[in-house]
This record gives structure tokens, C-alpha cells and sequence, in this order.
């Protein structure tokens, strides 16, 4: 059934004593847009649209637009893997933001980061390979596969934003509807497009059906006219990431600097600290630590100044503002941004970022040296960051490698932090990311002792590198 058919049918089933049969015998022959229009979008029964779902896949996007689209907490898809495909011959997105010179500085910057991509995937598989002989009980195909997918793994520091991907995703039409009107809202012109895009998706007949042709007696149907026609973009969001931005750059005291720690845990015991701090951590460069203490030693009229202008857009129909939501710990992270792709897939966490910069430097994986490829990576990542700083944001930040480290934050509860840091410090993952589970298993030994014992993470010399 088309999804708004299903969303019907399940929700009349649930209002009547009919059999689901009954139901859906009675939607065949009803209007179902009149009830969305009547119940969901003007009386805001917004659970009905959890009842239908539509499968929505976005082919030779931007790595960088693949993440935003993954950014809906109940959300189910499937991106293409750096770890089993060769990136070198896709070419790159181009941002649609740029003049033809920038353009032009944009694409030869990017093709020299896929052409040291392509050398240092070869060097890497080289020097994997005369280190790791194949055992004598593995078939030299699957041998193959497994150098070769370490071989991606430190290759894939020189992959950028821009490098071009496919997304498949299943999501209810209600969390559809909030992707669109965030995407239409996004700072991005390709992701303002996309979410056009969408709407226009929803309003048509679906691109791929099951059987060849309808069935008899049937007609194709859109996905999801009525949403189509009421997901507008997100003006409460765009209009309060502005006003706390702007309050942040006329009333933050200067930034006290120090050490940039890889990955940081807070336990806030302050609420309202903790809201405003999370609040203005997307809008600065500044370490979320900084940000809670000095939000906790504000008075609660200043801290009520930031909060007023969080909210004071918001509509009936907009949610409150996910800096709202939380959980009882705040991993802060300077990592790079290909581990932040892996991590950020985790859904029971609230995830926020910074700007993208290129401040804070990028990783060198310590194979890349081993396999004596180190200038040509730091030469290949030097001109990229180059590039950046001459080309204009928002369209610089697809330039960003993989290896450039970034700020993000993840905020959870504890059996959140423990499930990442066992599963994503296992053998068979990113050797980038499972340090990053290590430390946070570490992290939270310090920070709750009782707890931290609990999390039964595996330390990363521990290595089994022809598993996968």
C-alpha cells in the first residue's frame, strides 16, 4: 500500500471494531488525503503519520549531504562503504554554491586528493601485504579482500567530503516530512535541492515498483501527496541557529584556549547550564566544557536570554530544538571526520557539530608512513587545506579529507556509551574509531567508576587484521 494508504487504514483499524481487512477495504474506497489533511497537519495527531512508510534512495549525492540526510533520530538506511569500494573513479559533487572559478580551484583540488588517494591505497596494500602473509586454511580471494579493505581503511583519510555516494533509507512519512522541511532549511544549496527533491518524490508515482506493472484494477499511486504539499523548510530552525549565533559573537567573553582533548566526557549536573551550553556549541568553535561552565556561572537571567531565543520561533507545528534533549553524558570530540561518518549512525544519542573548518588539523594513519607514503599524504592534505581557506564557505567545507579533524558532540545515557564502546572498539572495525570507543570506555572510568567497569571494550593493540 502506498505509505498515507497504510497510515489510513492502520489508524482507522485502531478507531474501529472493523478487521484490519475491513479496514483496508474501506480505505480502497475513501479519500485518505482528506484525513491527513484533517487530522495530522490540522489537528497534529502526528503519531498517524508513524504508520506509513516509504523507502527513498538518493543515488551520486555528496559524502556530506549522505550525513545530514542520516542525521533523523528514527531513521533506517544503508550508505555505500568506504571499506569495500574504490572511490578513486567517481569523480566528485561539485557545490552548486560556486562561481566557475571557484569551481575550477575546487575540482583541482579534488582530483589531486584522489589521485594521492589511489597511491596511498596501493602503498598500503603493498605493505599489508608483505606484512600479513595469507594463512594457509584462507582462499587467496578472500585474502585479497580483507588486505584490500584495510588498504581502504587508511586510504580513506584522503576521501572528502565531496566524493560522491548512494543512500538508501525506510522511514515513516512523519519522520520523512521533518527530514524534508530540515533539508529545505539546510545552510547547503545541494541539500535545499534535495529536499525539493523529495517533495516532488512524494507527489509522483513511485520511480521502482515490485511488479512490472500495476496490479490489475489498480492504478499507481504518489508516495505521499499530502506531505508534499505542507513540508515547508524549517524557518524555526534556521531563524534560531541566526539569533544564537549572533548572541554568542556579542556576548561571549574571549575563548581561554588550552589543550584540545581527543575525546572529552562531562557530566553536567546543571539542566538549564547544560541546555544553554548544548545550545550554543553548534554556533561557536569552542570545547562544550568551556561552554557549561561558563553557562553555569551565569546568572538565570542571562542563562533565560539564551533559552528565550532558542524558542522564541518556534510555531505550534515546530518541535523544540534538539539542544533541548540530552542524555546523563556528554562526549565531546575533536576527531576526524571519517570516524564522526561511522559514529554519527548511532541513533540513541543526540549528536550536534561544529562548523567545519579545517582548524584543528587532520590525522596521519601511522600505516601511511610505514608504507612510505607520508609526503605525498601531507603534501596531497596541505593543498587541500589550502584550497579551503581560499574558497568560500559554505561550498569549502566539501573540500574537508576525511582525516581533518572536526568537533562534534554525542550526549547519551550510559548503556548508549557502553553498547558504542563494545561494539565499535571490536577487531573487526576502523582502527580511527576504535580508539575513539576505547577512550570513551576510558573516559567514563574516570568520570563513574561504578559503571565504567561494566563496559567491556577491547583495547586497540589488540588486532586481528584479516578479520572483517
Amino acid at each position: 500500500m502506498p505509505p498515507e494508504k497504510s497510515a489510513y487504514a492502520l489508524a482507522r483499524y485502531s478507531r474501529s471494531p472493523d478487521s484490519i481487512r475491513d479496514s483496508i477495504e474501506w480505505v480502497r474506497r475513501h479519500d485518505s488525503q482528506k484525513f491527513l489533511e484533517s487530522f495530522y497537519f490540522q489537528y497534529g495527531h502526528a503519531s498517524i503519520a508513524d504508520l506509513g512508510h516509504a523507502v527513498v534512495c538518493f543515488e551520486g549525492i555528496s559524502e556530506l549531504a549522505a550525513t545530514e540526510i542520516e542525521e533523523e533520530p528514527l531513521w533506517d538506511g544503508q550508505a555505500k562503504s568506504s571499506r569495500y569500494q574504490d572511490f578513486s573513479r567517481g569523480g566528485f559533487v561539485t557545490p552548486p554554491e560556486f562561481s566557475a572559478g571557484d569551481a575550477a580551484r575546487y575540482r583541482q583540488a579534488g582530483e589531486a586528493l584522489l589521485a594521492a588517494y589511489g597511491r596511498v591505497n596501493v602503498a598500503a596494500f603493498e605493505c599489508l601485504a608483505e606484512r600479513l602473509p595469507r594463512p594457509e586454511d584462507m582462499k587467496p580471494e578472500a585474502y585479497r579482500r580483507n588486505v584490500a579493505a584495510r588498504a581502504f581503511d587508511v586510504a580513506r583519510y584522503l576521501l572528502f567530503w565531496g566524493v560522491p555516494t548512494n543512500v538508501g533509507q525506510v522511514t515513516s512519512i512523519r519522520t520523512l516530512e521533518k527530514q524534508i522541511r530540515r533539508l529545505k532549511a539546510a545552510e547547503y544549496a545541494e541539500l535545499r535541492a534535495l529536499g525539493e527533491e523529495i517533495a516532488q518524490a512524494c507527489a509522483a508515482e513511485p520511480d521502482c515498483r515490485w511488479e512490472a506493472e500495476p496490479l490489475a484494477g489498480t492504478a499507481a499511486e504518489p508516495i505521499a501527496p499530502t506531505l508534499a504539499r505542507h513540508a515547508d523548510p524549517d524557518e524555526h530552525a534556521m531563524r534560531s541557529r541566526e539569533d544564537l549565533a549572533r548572541w554568542a559573537e556579542q556576548n561571549l567573553p574571549v575563548s581561554r584556549g588550552g589543550r584540545c582533548e581527543r575525546v572529552d566526557l562531562i557530566r553536567p549536573s546543571s539542566v538549564p547550564a547544560d541546555i544553554v551550553a548544548t545550545l550554543l556549541y553548534p554556533v561557536t568553535d569552542r570545547p562544550f566544557r568551556e561552554l557549561y561552565e561558563l553557562a553555569a556561572g551565569w546568572s538565570e537571567r542571562v542563562r533565560a536570554e539564551v533559552i528565550d531565543l532558542a524558542v522564541g520561533s518556534r510555531t505550534r507545528r515546530d518541535e523544540i530544538l534538539a539542544g533541548f534533549r540530552g542524555g546523563l553524558y556528554a562526549y565531546d570530540m575533536a576527531i576526524d571526520i571519517g570516524a564522526y561518518r561511522d559514529l554519527h549512525r548511532h541513533r540513541r544519542c543526540q549528536k550536534f557539530r561544529q562548523a567545519y573548518s579545517g582548524k584543528l588539523g587532520y590525522d596521519t594513519p601511522k600505516l601511511v608512513t610505514e608504507a612510505g607514503v607520508a609526503a605525498d599524504y601531507d603534501a596531497a592534505m596541505g593543498a587541500a587545506f589550502e584550497a579551503m581557506e581560499r574558497l568560500p564557505a559554505p561550498g569549502a567545507h566539501y573540500l574537508m579529507p576525511f582525516g581533518a579533524r572536526s568537533r562534534f558532540l554525542f550526549k547519551m545515557d550510559f548503556a548508549e556509551a557502553e553498547y558504542i564502546s563494545r561494539l565499535r572498539s571490536g577487531v573487526k572495525g576502523h582502527f580511527s574509531y576504535r580508539e575513539i570507543a576505547w577512550e570513551m570506555k576510558r573516559k567514563m572510568e574516570e568520570v563513574e567508576p561504578e559503571l565504567g567497569r561494566l563496559i567491556e571494550a577491547t583495547p586497540p593493540w589488540v588486532e586481528e587484521p584479516l578479520r572483517r
